[in-house]
């Protein structure tokens, strides 16, 4: 899960615009905000300081890890 379309919206981009900002398509955006996707650890870490949070702020698992 993420919540990189409500950060998206809050800084009134477009998915064009995030995307270019990252480096990557429109359509590659549209997957990760569908949750279709998941980035790269690098493309994370670019989408984290396009919105200057830390990762674990925009990128949550499904589900949480089991041990053992």
């Amino acid at each position: 899960m993420n919540d990189v379309a409500a950060r998206r919206l809050a800084l009134g981009w477009s998915q064009a615009e995030l995307g270019r900002r990252l480096g990557v398509s429109r359509q590659t955006v549209i997957s990760i905000e569908r949750g279709r996707f998941d980035p790269s650890l690098p493309l994370a870490f670019r989408i984290a300081h396009a919105f200057d949070a830390p990762i674990e702020q925009i990128f949550t698992p499904d589900s949480p890890p089991t041990v053992g």
